[in-house]
Formats: C-alpha cells, sequence, structure tokens
C-alpha cells in the first residue's frame, strides 16, 4: 500500500502545476483516496517558497472544483451512494447529519480547514440539498484557509516546520472551533433574551385586551 501511495504521489509530482490540482480534486471527493494534496503541497512550497501562495491558489481552487464534483455525487447518486461507499461506516451519515443540524454550513468550513475529511461533507452536501453557492463559499474559506496557512507557515519557516505542520493546523483548528463555538452560544442567548421578551410583551398585550374587554361589558 506505501508503495501505491509512493507511485501515485511520484506520478501527481511529475505533473508539476497540473497533477497539484488533479490530486486535490480527487481528494475532495473520493472517500478512502489515500494521498492528501497536503504532501504535494509541502513539496512544491519547499522547492520553490517563492511560488508557495501561488500553489496555494492552485490547491484550492482544484480542491474545491473537486468538492463540487462530489456535491454533485451526492445530489444525483443521492443516499444509496453514500452507503455503498461507507457501507461498513453507515453511522458516519448519521453522524454528519447531525452536525448539520447543528452547525449548518459552519460543519463544511471545518471539515474543509481541519483534519476532519472533507470529502465525506461534499458528498453528504449533495444528499442534503445544501444551498450550493453555500457551499462553494464555505468550501473556499475553510480550504483556502488550510492551504494558505500551511504555504504561508512553509515560506516562512521552510524545512524546520514540516514535521509540525499537521499539529499547526489542528490548533489553528480549535482555537476556530472556540472562537465560533462562543459565537454560537452568544447567538443562542441572544436569540433566547429576545423570545423571552416577546412572549412577555404579546402576554401583556393579551391581558390589557383581556381587561378591556371586560371593562367593556361591564
Amino acid at each position: 500500500m506505501h508503495q501505491i501511495i509512493l507511485n501515485i504521489n511520484n506520478l501527481f509530482q511529475s505533473l508539476g502545476i497540473p497533477g497539484l490540482a488533479i490530486n486535490a480534486s480527487i481528494e475532495s471527493c473520493l472517500p478512502g483516496f489515500p494521498l492528501p494534496p497536503d504532501v504535494l503541497l509541502i513539496a512544491m512550497d519547499l522547492a520553490s517558497p517563492h511560488k508557495a501562495l501561488f500553489y496555494a491558489l492552485i490547491c484550492t481552487l482544484g480542491s474545491v472544483t473537486g468538492g463540487v464534483i462530489g456535491y454533485l455525487f451526492g445530489c444525483y447518486g443521492g443516499r444509496p451512494l453514500f452507503s455503498y461507499l461507507f457501507r461498513k461506516n453507515i453511522d458516519k451519515l448519521n453522524a454528519v447529519e447531525k452536525l448539520y443540524e447543528q452547525y449548518g454550513s459552519l460543519a463544511v468550513f471545518f471539515s474543509a480547514f481541519s483534519p476532519i475529511p472533507y470529502n465525506i461533507f461534499t458528498i453528504a452536501s449533495g444528499i442534503l440539498k445544501m444551498n450550493i453557492l453555500k457551499f462553494i463559499a464555505v468550501s473556499f474559506l475553510g480550504r483556502g484557509g488550510r492551504f494558505f496557512l500551511l504555504s504561508t507557515v512553509i515560506m516562512l519557516f521552510g524545512e524546520t516546520i514540516k514535521q509540525y505542520i499537521n499539529y499547526v493546523i489542528i490548533a489553528v483548528s480549535i482555537l476556530l472551533v472556540g472562537f465560533f463555538f462562543v459565537l454560537y452560544k452568544k447567538r443562542h442567548s441572544i436569540i433566547k433574551t429576545e423570545k423571552v421578551t416577546l412572549q412577555h410583551t404579546e402576554g401583556v398585550k393579551t391581558k390589557t385586551k383581556e381587561e378591556g374587554l371586560v371593562n367593556a361589558d361591564n
């Protein structure tokens, strides 16, 4: 298996920039694909640090294109396709659906940015009929954030940071999760307060109306 992955990586590397785009596209729409584009992106960044941000852009465009393909797979293949792809782990779709119910497009963003498999969410987004423009937007933010962060770190620190790059991505992911969780809780608190206020106002109006009717009868 290791030799197969190495051969695939060598093939993409031999293709240069097109290989990076193809690698990113396939990984975004094919669950179980063993070679994330990060590996090739890091190698190309180290070889030409002055082109690192350009490579990040190519990787982002390729990955989002693959994400749209995955979305279309889900949209037209539906749950049977997902069930077949994950026939040994069918509970994954249920987990994804729960994340959608709670966090919506944020779930796609974090799967695009963090080590969570993005391709699962691309297909699930099509199955669950997420608005495609919103899907593309959050995919660009997530994938772009991930690859531009990776390329910027490699460009600044070079080979010395290479072995720690996954920790950098995980650390930033945790910070983002914490940030959005605080926003979510704050928004939920505001909505709850507004509902209580609205219910109180309606109650006062109803009571006033009832008192008016009583006075009119008297």
